[in-house]
């Protein structure tokens, strides 16, 4: 969630031939007003998922609602985004990914609005879940939009690393800006911010410099609705077993297994499959994504249940709970030079392996300090090592699956990853919250163990793979 997402799901792989039939176009100047514009736009989309964390406590006494109410504004926009995240791609290609992009912000102004003046949990709820579709459409868009802008691989890369560095500010500015702007003016406002930012990005990105064709590819919205149907049941039944609602629990889960039934059934007789069969034979693939899935499960399920904690058990306010988490954010802006030059001089496996231990310990340590009631200075310990951990895998692990994946399939092994990690984050937030919803000491504990837990088997697959 937290770096460069990889090129669009199915899309052009970066360098590759335009499609008006020419080898190469002439290079044109830099365009860095629409750089930021789309640059921007992410932020946005990443401003959105870590803003809200601080957020919750006031959220739930002012909508009166519990912690599955949570849950379900966390993961209403995260089920919708990483679902639609296989076929955003395609839909950018068929149509124009500039076209799209600004649809996506459009919408996401607008909805973030309506986010802000939501009068109950249904209709937030609601509302996120179209804010997940645009954003969506925004991300491989943007990657298109950058391959438009600038056609030479070497100016591509630096302006990808741009995009990357004001993109990714998000997730350390997210938590603190969050806390002050729900101290000045409640939850609300949290939304509310999205309004000039999206009118900002419109705005950058209105000229011709960053128009792409429209494409011929086929999109198949009856698995992409299945793949949603999934994912959303699989939720729901996560969910409920946080309250304990186990006749609820059934009922989700057998719908869960015939909605996943009928996606695979649609994907062997569909002409445009949304998992592409060659991609997932890939030597090393299916582990790149196990560890994907699994560090967005730990981030994004530490985002939601850590901002819980400090609340009840350290009484921290919500600008002070903002300030708690930099000891997890700061790895993000600090360690990411140091982990392309590893991936640059010894490869991906390195760091994913490295990381993959960090976030092993960090979980350990986090579920150590919440079922002891440790104070501040033991979660420092399990922030940074979780945050070092994150910082060193996905930097990498973009390198490590799109490396493994077939000849040609570059674009879908990246959109591929970034559903994967979206699903994981999802899973992440109704698996942690169901078990932080079993009460205190114990379900906390173990909601902050498990993502250890996934981390160390994920991380092992992928050293036993790789070294093959």
């Amino acid at each position: 969630m937290t770096t460069v997402e990889s090129p669009s799901p199915g899309g052009r792989a970066a360098g590759a031939a335009p499609p008006d039939g020419h080898t190469a176009r002439p290079e044109r100047p830099g365009h860095p007003v629409a750089l930021l514009g789309i640059s921007l736009g992410y932020f946005m989309v990443l401003l959105d998922m870590t803003v809200l964390s601080v957020a919750e406590p006031d959220l739930a006494a002012s909508l009166h609602t519990s912690v599955a109410g949570l849950q379900w504004a966390t993961t209403g926009y995260t089920v919708v985004f990483g679902a639609l995240l296989l076929t955003a791609g395609a839909v950018a290609d068929r149509h124009g990914a500039h076209r799209v992009f600004r649809a996506g912000v459009a919408v996401f102004g607008l909805g973030s609005l309506l986010c802000a003046l939501a009068p109950a949990l249904w209709a937030l709820v609601g509302v996120r879940a179209v804010l997940g579709a645009a954003a969506a459409a925004c991300v491989p868009a943007s990657m298109a939009m950058i391959a438009r802008l600038y056609p030479d691989p070497a100016r591509r890369t630096r302006a990808v690393a741009t995009w990357a560095a004001v993109s990714g500010a998000a997730v350390a500015a997210g938590p603190i800006a969050g806390g002050a702007l729900v101290e000045l003016a409640g939850w609300r406002a949290i939304f509310l911010v999205n309004v000039p930012l999206a009118l900002l990005v419109l705005a950058t990105t209105a000229g011709r410099a960053v128009a792409c064709p429209r494409g011929e590819r086929r999109v198949d919205w009856t698995a992409q609705l299945a793949v949603c149907a999934t994912l959303a049941l699989l939720t729901d039944a996560l969910i409920a077993a946080g309250s304990e609602s186990w006749a609820h629990v059934a009922v989700s889960a057998v719908a869960t297994v015939l909605a996943g039934a009928a996606f695979a059934l649609r994907e062997r007789r569909s002409a445009a499959p949304v998992l592409d069969p060659a991609l997932l034979r890939g030597r090393g693939v299916r582990t790149g994504l196990a560890v994907g899935a699994a560090v967005n499960f730990a981030l994004t399920g530490d985002l939601f249940v850590l901002p819980l904690l400090l609340r009840h058990d350290h009484h921290l306010g919500p600008i002070a709970s903002g300030l708690a988490f930099l000891p997890l954010t700061l790895p993000f802006a600090l360690n990411p030079p140091l982990t392309g030059r590893i991936v640059a001089r010894r490869g991906p496996r390195a760091p994913i392996t490295a990381g993959a231990a960090l976030l092993t310990a960090g979980g350990a340590v986090l579920g150590w300090a919440a079922w002891a009631g440790a104070g501040y200075g033991v979660l420092v310990l399990g922030l940074l090592l979780t945050g070092f951990g994150v910082s060193f895998v996905l930097p990498a692990l973009a390198a490590a699956v799109i490396g493994a994946a077939p000849e040609g399939t570059a674009g879908s092994a990246g959109g591929v990853l970034n559903a994967a990690r979206q699903t994981g984050a999802t899973l992440g937030v109704a698996a942690m919250g169901a078990l932080t919803g079993l009460g205190a000491p114990a379900g906390p504990a173990a909601a902050l163990l498990l993502p250890a837990v996934l981390c160390a088997a994920a991380g092992v697959w992928f050293a036993r793979v790789s070294s093959r």
